[in-house]
């Protein structure tokens, strides 16, 4: 399976226990108990679990380039999954052959007034059609289990876990203030001058969500979360026709307290002329040896080459590479290095993280989670999908609307027992460089996200892309701004390579694509060096750059 992490903030905003609940968790709940008395009466097979979840999204976003506003829109949508079970936690349609991932949510779109009678109609008629695929389903399974092999994890299908009871005060979705649209269209002119901007755009975001969860064993969640995002993004093309990016992102609970302006103005002068230096630099050649990885990079490093691949139900999967399935108390990374994933940390370094939340997507408990103590694997991040030695959820089941919960990461964070400043770790690259014989080494600055394949059968490898990168050189020379770059590798080798890592971390936050479809994340780490990094040439281009100049160059008008 290809997973991909892609950099796209959003931020959680909380409520109180035993706030007011909504009317929608009423109403859920009176037609959860209706349709599975009934089903348990007179379907065949009965149901033995049934889920509803309502997910409501409110969006408002708008973004302005060259003085002017290019999109200004908003937005609300409600959209209701249903679970349903049959058979029994040992065996039932959710039981997954070949990697299969059985599909019954729908994602379907649900009114938006409380209105008991359409939400109610809405949920029955959803009720009936995924019982009647998860019946055939069933009868489907028992035969394939009869004719086929038995499974190396005859671990059961779902866990047995205490029903959680909680009810945040509804989030409220702040709207950006009358004088964004001014603000923007003001910071976006700064594009102007710098002509080697091709595309300079600064969006703003403000978004909340909501969700209600009721189960037939008893819970009913209710909690949301909001989130506000600025964007600057710059994008260039090379005289070879490379397209080159880079940018710079805020988040805050809310749009008030985003930064000032001179604060984005800073950011904008910045990236633009990171991106004017990025259009002169030198293309590079595919290279092997020492290199720095910033904290943010190092996240992203660590999301794709260790998260994806201790997510529990790949454990349970015969079709994917199973990486780490039988490495339970073995030594997987540096005995410095410890990894925890804790979906109830709301901030790191000030940076309000991504993938925070109280109830996971199946009603289970947030709860940190060490996965890897001292360089020692202790577990997995865990659904209400058993596998072999683990059969409870540890918080970790998630998707997206329309999607089936399968076990995700969340708040990824990087721990060192043994950390030097960050200039002490430049002074040990440049004598990895000095000890390997090596003309130079890599420092990784700048990420926008990555993707790997953990399926057994494709290549078990990783690609991380970087933004910005620099060749630092071992007898003095400035660092050398480089472009046309992506990190490969493979991961088991990888691991070994690590050497050190700063005092300092830093937060990547942004969304991941996997079967659940894309979920909010964020990864927290110092920076790190490794002995050994390969890199090879990104893509190329054909397409030019324009022949005409800029409308804002000398010359033109405006």
């Amino acid at each position: 399976m290809r997973h991909f992490l892609r950099a796209f903030v959003a931020l959680a905003l909380g409520g109180v226990l035993g706030a007011q609940t909504s009317a929608v968790l009423g109403i859920l709940g009176q037609e959860l108990d209706r349709n599975f008395r009934i089903l348990k009466e007179k379907a065949d097979p009965p149901p033995y679990f049934i889920a509803y979840s309502v997910v409501e999204i409110e969006r408002v976003a708008m973004a302005a380039s060259r003085g002017a506003l290019i999109t200004q829109n908003s937005g609300r949508s409600r959209y209701l999954d249903v679970s349903v079970r049959v058979g029994s936690p040992k065996l039932d349609n959710y039981h997954r052959i070949q990697g299969e991932t059985p599909q019954f949510a729908s994602g379907a779109s649900l009114a938006l007034d409380d209105n008991p009678a359409a939400i109610r109609n809405r949920v029955w008629q959803e009720t009936d059609r995924v019982y009647r695929q998860t019946a055939q389903r069933l009868v489907t399974l028992k035969t394939s289990t009869q004719v086929k092999p038995a499974a190396e994890d005859s671990s059961d299908d779902f866990s047995t876990e205490e029903p959680s009871v909680h009810s945040d005060s509804p989030v409220r979705l702040k709207p950006p203030a009358a004088d964004w649209a001014a603000r923007l269209r003001g910071l976006s002119a700064g594009f102007d001058k710098y002509p080697s901007v091709l595309s300079g755009v600064i969006g703003l975001t403000a978004q909340r969500e909501s969700k209600w969860l009721v189960t037939t064993e008893g819970t009913r969640v209710q909690q949301g979360r909001g989130f506000a995002r600025l964007a600057v993004t710059v994008q260039g093309k090379t005289p070879d026709g490379m397209t080159l990016e880079t940018g710079e992102t805020f988040e805050a609970e809310d749009v008030s307290r985003l930064p000032k302006d001179e604060v984005v103005a800073a950011a904008i002068q910045k990236v633009s002329a990171e991106l004017t230096g990025l259009l002169r630099a030198p293309v590079v050649e595919p290279y092997v040896g020492p290199a720095i990885l910033s904290g943010r990079a190092a996240g992203v490093f660590f999301h794709e080459i260790f998260g994806h691949r201790i997510e529990g139900h790949r454990q349970k999967d015969e079709t994917d590479g199973q990486t780490f399935t039988k490495s339970v108390g073995q030594q997987v990374l540096p005995q410095f290095l410890s990894v925890v994933f804790d979906p109830t940390r709301r901030t790191a370094e000030g940076v309000d993280l991504n993938g925070w939340y109280l109830y996971d997507d199946e009603g289970v408990k947030a709860r940190p989670v060490s996965l890897v103590d001292g360089g020692t694997l202790k577990t997995f991040l865990m659904s209400r999908s058993p596998i072999l030695g683990f059969n409870r959820s540890n918080g970790h089941g998630r998707r997206q609307p329309g999607a089936e919960v399968v076990s995700r990461q969340s708040n990824l964070f990087v721990e060192s027992a043994r950390t030097v400043p960050e200039a002490k770790l430049r002074e040990m690259l440049v004598a990895e460089i000095q000890r390997q014989a090596k003309p130079y080494g890599y420092y990784f600055k700048h990420v926008v996200g990555g993707f790997t394949n953990t399926d057994r059968r494709g290549v078990q490898a990783f690609k991380v892309i970087p933004l910005v990168v620099y060749r630092v050189y071992p007898d003095g020379r400035p660092d050398e701004l480089v472009r046309g770059v992506d990190i490969v590798g493979t991961p088991l080798a990888s691991f070994a390579k690590i050497l050190a890592a700063s005092d300092k971390r830093e937060v990547f936050n942004g969304y991941c694509g996997a079967e659940s479809g894309n979920v909010p994340v964020a990864a927290v780490a110092p920076a790190l060096l490794v002995s050994e990094i390969e890199i090879q040439k990104k893509e190329g281009s054909r397409d030019r750059p324009p022949l005409l100049p800029s409308p804002t160059q000398a010359g033109g008008t405006r």
